[in-house]
Formats: structure tokens, C-alpha cells, sequence
């Protein structure tokens, strides 16, 4: 399939961040055409993650450039391919990801690593791997926009490195893909890959957003005989029950530590706990709740806080261990098909993380839904 735009400068709508916590501003922009081993998309379907919610309240002040087109959750169609790309083409349905995979570097040739070491998630880029240049303009007096994450989705449409980029069977749905490219897929491989939940263990899971939900969802697939779920809002137990929760903590109900309460339920901690929530406090608690002899704290939160982690040293000798995840573990390229094939296969219920629908020019409302705690994810057709 060829396109007519193939070659050219495309002109579209793009939610651009002008200023830290400022609304994102619906404008026309310019999208170059690809370069080499690039691909240019248009977007379907993109939704918020609390990555984007946290790049754009600007809390972490490294990361702020602007003016800069954010986003990295969502599907699309290859529009064009740049020289040197060939498991791709024109009319492909794919998704963009966040973190990459080259297939040739020391990490993607290792089994059980996922940070390839040349595309890898870095939150401080903002152009592009082969010449170091934007492929955003402004419309009026064509000055770059940066780019936000390997993806800036918030765009009907983008260029992204081949390398972030994911084929899809066309049977199965992008708005429902879209969830794998960043939230699902994050929480079900944490549990899967980097956790290796094993059948009848128990778990803990510290914020019930779309990420620890997913969590719970890998982890009953997994065949945990007990899921713990911990948030302070208890409008979110009800979809935690859906996925397989079968106890609640709410921390602000109780005059107990939270690691005091899973001790009590759990008859000595859990085997696998997982800190969601980006918050300090709740990372030692999740790290207090594990059993001491073979516990695992698994951290998925974004912490944008400079605090450091808050475990002594000599308590790892006490036989628990902690360790973070990224994407969930998954090879992008190599190891997302088959969890497509599964969810088609109705292992994972992908309908329930879909809390809102909204017009992509109603994007500003997403973001406070989220911000606010009232969706878990906003799907935005563009």
C-alpha cells in the first residue's frame, strides 16, 4: 500500500505542551517525512498514562523542554518507512513503544533483559537517535517541538524510530492494543517475566491504578492463591475484584501499618509484592509486607521524588530481595506477539482498563480525569 503523503511534509492536529501544567494547546503542526530506519504513523487511538501525566505537571524538571508533544500509550497505521526499514510497510496496523529493541545490541541478545542499549526508555530525549533533530514543527513559523519518550503520540501523526515500533496482527482491535503499549503490558509481564508469580503464592499490589490492576490480572493468570489489593481510594475494589482481588487495605482505615495488616491475613508476608503507586512510604511498606526468607518487591511506580530507596542495607540479609521493571520485562519486538495472540485467546481481560472514551480534541478533560483519579484509562480517538 502506497499513500499519497508518502515523501511529503504532513500538516495535522497535535496536543502540543507549551509550559509545565499547562493545558495542552490543540494545534496544526508539521511532520516530517522519515529518515532512515524511521517510521511515520497515523495515529488511531492514544490514552494517558501517569508517565504523561507526569512529564506534563513538569516534576521532574530535567525533563521539561518545550514546546513538546507528549504521549507514548496508543496504535496506529504505518503511513511511510524510511530507507532501511523492511519488517514494516505502508498500511501495517503496529504500535508504538516507549522502549526499544534493536535486536543487535549485548542486552536484546540476552535472554531476560529488555533496555536495549541504543533505543532504550530515556525521559530526557527529545529528538531523534539518527540525526539528533526534531521531525515536529510549528505550522506558522516552522520552529521544532520536541519529541517525549521515542513516540510523542499526542499527534495524529509521529515518526518513531523502527526499532519502537510493533507489528499487529490486523484481527485483532488497536483500540484495545493500544492498552500493550505501555500500561497492561507493563503489569502483566512485572508479574509474569519479572516476578515469575508461581501457582498457589501469594501477592500484595500498592495502587490499584491501570498498572497494578494489570498486575492482579497476571497474576490470577498465574495461579496466585491470594491478591491483596492496598489503595486509599476504595471506588477502585470493585474493578480489583473483576481481576482477581480478593482482599482490600485501604491504609486510611486502619490504625496499623499496612505491612502489619498483610502479615495478619497472609500468616507471615507475602511471597511477591508490587509497589504501583510512585510513592516512597508505599515502596517500604510494600518491601515490609514480603515474607523474610523468600520475599520479592517488584518496583513499577514512577517516582519523581529525589528521595532515595528506603531500605538499610543489612535488611536484604534477611531473605527478601527488591528489584524494578520496565515495559514488564517484555522484548518489545520479539516477546509482545504472543501476548497479543494470548489476549485474543481471552487470557486477559483487556475491556476492563477501558474506563472512558473521549474525542481527541477532549484531551485536556483525560488528563484531569486521571490526575483527579477518576479514570484508569481514557481512550482518545484521533
Amino acid at each position: 500500500m502506497r499513500m499519497e503523503t508518502q515523501g511529503k511534509v504532513i500538516t495535522c492536529r497535535a496536543a502540543v505542551a507549551r509550559g509545565a501544567g499547562e493545558a495542552l494547546v490543540m494545534e496544526d503542526v508539521k511532520v516530517d517525512p522519515p529518515q532512515r530506519l524511521e517510521v511515520r504513523l497515523r495515529i488511531l487511538f492514544t490514552s494517558i498514562c501517569h508517565t504523561d501525566l507526569s512529564a506534563w505537571k513538569g516534576e521532574n524538571e530535567a525533563q521539561q523542554a518545550y514546546p513538546r508533544i507528549l504521549g507514548h500509550e496508543a496504535a496506529g497505521i504505518v503511513e511511510s518507512v524510511g530507507e532501511g526499514v523492511e519488517d514494516m510497510k505502508a498500511g501495517d496496523h503496529v504500535l508504538p513503544i516507549f522502549t526499544g529493541e534493536c535486536g543487535d545490541c549485548r542486552v536484546c541478545k540476552r535472554d531476560g533483559a529488555n533496555l536495549c542499549e541504543r533505543f532504550r526508555v530515556d525521559p530526557m530525549k527529545k529528538v531523534m537517535v539518527g540525526d539528533g533533530k526534531t521531525r515536529f514543527f510549528t505550522s506558522k513559523d516552522n520552529k521544532p517541538i520536541y519529541h517525549f519518550l521515542n513516540t510523542s503520540t499526542f499527534s495524529e501523526y509521529t515518526v518513531i524510530d523502527s526499532a519502537c515500533v510493533v507489528k499487529v496482527d490486523p484481527r485483532f482491535p488497536l483500540e484495545k492494543m493500544s492498552l500493550l503499549s505501555c500500561g497492561v503490558s507493563t503489569g502483566v509481564g512485572a508479574a509474569w517475566n519479572v516476578a515469575d508469580i508461581q501457582p498457589g503464592s501469594t501477592v500484595a499490589i500498592f495502587g490499584l491504578g491501570a498498572v497494578g490492576l494489570a498486575v492482579a490480572e497476571g497474576a490470577r493468570a498465574k495461579g496466585a492463591s491470594k491478591i491483596i489489593g492496598i489503595d486509599v481510594n476504595p471506588d477502585k475494589f470493585p474493578l480489583g475484584r473483576e481481576v482477581g482481588v480478593s482482599e482490600f487495605i485501604n491504609p486510611k482505615e486502619s490504625d496499623k501499618t499496612v505491612h502489619e495488616r498483610v502479615m495478619e491475613i497472609t500468616e507471615g508476608g507475602v511471597e511477591y509484592s508490587f509497589e504501583c503507586a510512585g510513592r516512597i512510604e508505599a515502596l517500604r511498606e510494600a518491601f515490609l509486607s514480603t515474607n523474610s526468607g523468600v520475599g520479592v518487591t517488584v518496583l513499577l511506580g514512577v517516582h519523581a521524588s529525589p528521595q532515595l530507596l528506603p531500605i538499610h542495607p543489612m535488611e536484604l540479609f534477611q531473605g527478601r530481595s527488591i528489584t524494578a521493571s520496565v515495559f514488564g520485562g517484555f522484548k518489545p519486538k520479539t516477546q509482545l506477539p504472543l501476548l497479543f495472540t494470548q489476549c485474543l485467546q481471552g487470557q486477559l481481560n483487556l475491556d476492563l482498563f477501558i474506563s472512558h472514551q473521549l474525542p481527541f480534541s477532549d484531551i485536556n478533560e483525560a488528563m484531569q480525569l486521571l490526575h483527579q483519579g477518576k479514570a484508569l484509562r481514557c481512550l482518545l480517538r484521533l
